[in-house]
């Protein structure tokens, strides 16, 4: 017999997909008609604490408006006093990541029957003004026939996102598939964001690998500016032609979804999907668009709120898995390499240390704290340049007194902030 807990209205809950900070997502099946849904079980009380309730807003809105055979469908929506419970479809694949990590590259064959899919689905938010901005191998679903599903809208910017230039302005996405473009805080086209993201995925399917990756934050910036990725020579001049047309470093010149669709290499075995731009859903975006129009809630982003949304940003807590707080931290600053170092190495010795610079890096001591109670600390400094005039500061403790370190980095914080 099933429990009251087990039990949501006609949905009996069973094993958990997977979880989330503020989401557990469990397999459900409907009492009624026997059919198996995946059911979003949202926390009130995490989503208050994390401040991420626009953002589950957005994403409950913008699922309802879409409608295609490879957007993942939200069937609907129920709360209790204390969840929140999407039903959505049920994806029995898994995702495009788990599958290449298990079995690595996929044929070319195959994987331009998913890109061309991935392509349609794109095409088709795009056409109903949604543009997703977090579009990587994990939000790439699959079904049973290996069909794609695109899923997690929470990030996507709607009409009324776009500033008075037609541009988007909120840097979000994940590292190793944002555009270039979002990086430099001067406006960006949501479209044109999206096909870069859909080239990394292309480039992921096909090779095995991201296109641009390190385990430094900076070494990754550079060359997502840089673009050019090196292309194995497995893969076809056609695939190879289309990859590079997407991962384009400069959004003017960057394919759109009409280039793409018109290219020889896409065009390849390619079904035309069938029309679902019907009139109803295109009422219900004008639906979200009110409804987002008169909230005074502030725009939620993840956890890639990066370069260029300040001048001066601590990046640390999203790329360490240790506690980066005592050991490890990052800034953007819009300063001259030189005066950052300057700057840098004169907050430094003002504090009593001893500085010795190599290239971009400083290396500082203090052996003792002229404060009671603080011991000495052994701190480098390294400045990496993305583009000009927008750098990453990396600052890393070797060892010594916490409290010295924190007062170093409020320091220098305001330092370069000005």
């Amino acid at each position: 017999m099933v429990t009251k807990e087990m039990r949501v209205g006609k949905y009996e809950l069973g094993k958990t997909l997977g979880e989330g900070n503020s989401a557990n997502v469990k397999l459900a099946r409907d009492t009624v008609s026997g059919q198996s849904f995946a059911v979003k079980i949202i926390d009130k009380s995490r989503i208050s604490r994390l401040n991420v309730s626009l953002q589950i807003k957005r994403e409950i809105r913008t699922l309802k408006v879409l409608k295609h055979p490879n957007v993942v469908r939200l069937h609907e929506v129920l709360a209790s006093k204390t969840n929140i419970y999407m039903v959505l479809e049920y994806v029995t694949g898994g995702d495009l990541f788990d599958r290449i990590v298990c079995e690595g590259k996929i044929s070319e064959r195959e994987g331009r029957k998913m890109f061309q899919q991935l392509i349609d689905g794109l095409n088709y938010c795009h056409y109903k003004g949604v543009f997703h901005r977090d579009l990587k191998l994990e939000n790439v679903l699959l079904d049973a026939k290996g069909h794609i599903k695109i899923t997690d809208f929470g990030l996507s910017a709607l009409p009324q996102h776009f500033r008075e230039d037609g541009l988007l302005h909120t840097a979000c996405g994940s590292p190793n598939y944002v555009a270039p473009e979002v990086l430099v805080n001067k406006g960006y086209d949501g479209a044109a964001s999206d096909i870069w993201s859909c080239g990394v995925i292309l480039y992921a399917i096909l090779t095995g690998c991201l296109p641009f990756d390190d385990t430094n934050l900076a070494a990754i910036c550079r060359k997502i500016v840089k673009g050019d990725p090196p292309i194995p020579r497995w893969i076809s001049p056609g695939a190879k032609t289309m990859i590079k047309r997407m991962l384009d470093p400069n959004p003017m010149t960057r394919i759109t979804i009409a280039g793409i669709k018109a290219n020889d290499w896409f065009k390849h075995d390619y079904s035309t999907p069938s029309n679902c731009h019907d009139e109803d859903d295109a009422i219900s975006i004008q639906d979200v668009y009110e409804e987002e129009k008169t909230s005074d809630s502030p725009t939620v982003i993840n956890a890639f709120q990066l370069i260029g949304m300040s001048l001066f940003l601590d990046l640390s807590g999203l790329f360490e898995t240790e506690n980066v707080s005592e050991r490890q931290i990052r800034f953007t600053t819009n300063k001259p390499v030189v005066d950052v170092l300057y700057k840098i190495k004169t907050v430094l010795m003002e504090m009593g240390f001893c500085v010795q610079k190599k290239h971009t890096m400083l290396k500082a001591i203090q052996e003792e704290s002229t404060r009671k109670g603080q011991g000495g600390l052994s701190v480098t400094a390294e400045v990496f340049e993305i583009i000009p005039l927008l750098n990453v500061v990396e600052l890393r403790k070797s060892h010594g007194d916490s409290s010295l370190y924190n007062q170093l980095c409020e320091r220098l914080s305001n330092e370069l902030d000005t």
